[in-house]
Parts: structure tokens; sequence; C-alpha cells
């Protein structure tokens, strides 16, 4: 089976941390997230993938030169311009040659979805396309979707104001397509899967959804990210890289330190995230805060409650930043 998995976004909701990597090949665990959504989707039997590429894409290549990701075949399609979600969903099946039913994944959303249980629904159902659905407290974000007892979709609502949302079930991020809907998509625009050809496809009675019970993250902001890399840790625990360094005298709680990355003398970790080469030196707090790759913290810093610091950013001693991006953007 084939899976086209969407890749391409500019991760503008992560800077600054995407300036210099893309959202899909941050590490979540020391793993680049793409290899955790590629390696959920082999365990449902994918065997192809096409990443849907269009911000850096050289770095999806140089990441996996043998073309191969979680034991996954790799085909790559590269936009020359953003095609949005459908587009980019019709492109990439036709780079790839894709002629059969496939499956399709946001590339920031970690699930521990059961895919084969979505195909046989979908196959079950007849229908043309389906789609993993997940509740929410805030559906507003999100699209928001209105299915009968059978799982037919009534209403696909994009985003809708929270008070307004007639249900708290949403788009998941997950769709098994029948090729048919890559003829629904036009060509030479930007074309939104949820905006238009879901709605299409609801007129016609051909669009059906079923709740996942299941983990499911969106992984695309700084708060979502560090909460997917603490996710993984034990109780209680933190995952320290075998490369990384730790004095004896850090305090480490509920943490991520990547491979290279180096912790001083009394510096302190609480649910923070370091990434690969990194260094936090002596005395340095940093709590429920992202470091990028190849920062410096110097001595005697803070960085608090979502403070992230961009790849190679040098923190001076004793500074305090609560909330701040550095650099702020670009």
């Amino acid at each position: 089976m084939k899976a086209v998995i969407l890749v391409g976004g500019f991760g503008t909701r992560l800077r600054p941390l995407t300036l210099t990597t893309p959202k899909n090949l941050l590490p979540v665990g020391h793993v680049p997230m793409v290899e955790r959504v590629i390696g959920q989707l082999a365990q449902h039997g994918v065997t192809e993938a096409v990443l849907s590429l269009g911000y850096k894409p050289d770095t999806f290549l140089e990441a996996y030169p043998d073309g191969t990701c979680a034991g996954v075949e790799l085909h790559y399609a590269v936009e020359d311009e953003p095609l949005d979600t459908a587009g980019a969903i019709r492109f990439a099946a036709g780079e790839a040659g894709i002629d059969e039913r496939f499956v399709v994944v946001n590339g920031d959303v970690l699930t521990d979805l059961d895919v084969t249980r979505l195909i046989r629904f979908h196959d079950a159902s007849g229908a043309e396309a389906t789609i993993a659905l997940h509740t929410v407290e805030d559906p507003s974000r999100y699209g928001v979707v209105v299915t009968d007892v059978a799982g037919q979709v009534e209403a696909f609502i994009e985003k809708p104001p929270a008070d307004e949302a007639p249900s708290k079930a949403i788009n998941a991020g997950t769709y098994v397509l029948e090729p048919s809907v890559l003829g629904r998509i036009p060509v030479g625009r930007k074309v939104s899967v949820e905006r238009e050809t879901f709605p299409g496809l609801v007129e016609d009675g051909s669009l059906y959804a079923l709740d996942g019970n299941a983990y499911w993250l969106d992984a695309g902001t700084p708060e979502t990210y560090l909460q997917a890399n603490l996710d993984l840790l034990p109780a209680e625990g933190s995952s320290v890289h075998p490369e990384a360094f730790v004095a004896d005298s850090a305090h480490v709680e509920r943490s991520v330190v990547g491979a290279r990355a180096s912790i001083g003398e009394d510096a302190t970790l609480t649910e923070a995230l370091v990434l690969d080469g990194a260094t936090v030196e002596a005395g340095a707090r940093v709590h429920r805060s992202i470091v990028g790759a190849g920062a410096t913290v110097r001595a005697g810093a803070e960085l608090l409650d979502l403070t992230v610091i961009g790849a190679d950013v040098d923190i001076e001693p004793s500074a305090r930043l609560t909330g701040e991006r550095v650099p702020a953007d670009s």
C-alpha cells in the first residue's frame, strides 16, 4: 500500500526552530518526526510513501540518502510553488504514479491510530474518501466533522468559531482515498482539501469518517512539539541520549537531552527539550522551554515558560527569558 505524506509547510508556528530545519525533521524522542509518522504507517502495511515537499526539500534527501525511511521506500514530489493541501496530494500522487486506494497523512500529526481499522471501515462503507476523527475540547482550530450513525459525513466545516462548532469531532489528518478523488482536484492552482475537496464529497454523499479512539497530537506549535517529546518519557523519567554529557551535579527532571548536548554543573532542566549539540552551562535553568541544535545557554541564564531558542543562538550569561523566541523571526 502507498501513502502520501504532507511535509511541505514552512513550519511558521515553530519558528525559530524551523528557520534552519523543516519541522518534520525535528526530533521527537531522538527520532525525526517524519520517521515516527512513516514508522507508524509501516505497521499497517504501507510499503511506499511519497513525501510532498516544498520547504527545504534537499534536507529530506540528505536525511534519507538511500531512499528508505523506517523500512518504507520513499519517493519525493517537490512543488515549484505551494499548491495547498489538495493540490499537494494530487501532485504527489501523480509523481509517484498512484492509481489505487492510498493513505494520506499530515506529517506533523503524531498518533497511534489503527490505520488498518480505518481502511476496513472505508472498504465496508463503500466510501470514496474516509477521514479519521479525533475529539477535542476546542475545535475552532480544525476542520469540524458531523456524521450520521453510519459514519457518512453530513457536514465538514473548516475552523468554525468555537461557539458555532456543531461538533467536537475534528479532522485528525489521516485519510483513505480512492484514486477517483484525484480527479476532483483541479490542476494549475492552489486547492484546499478541507475547503473544496471534502465539501464536494459531502455533497455527493461519498465522504465517511471514523473516530480513531487514539493518541493524537498536532506537533506544529512549540507547546505541542515539546509535549510530543515529553509524552514519550517514562513515568517520572528523562531521556538523555547516550552521546550527551550531563554533569553529576546537574538536575534533569522529565526532560529530553539530544546527542552531543552538554549540561553543565548545577544546571537545572525541568520539562525541557535540549536538541543535538546544544550547551546549557553551569547554573543555567531551562524550564518548559526548548534549546535549539547547537545553541548555547550561558552560565546562570534562565529560559522559562515556552521560551524557544533557535539553532546556534548564544544566550548571554544570567539572561532571563520568559515565553520568548530567539531569534524572533526572519
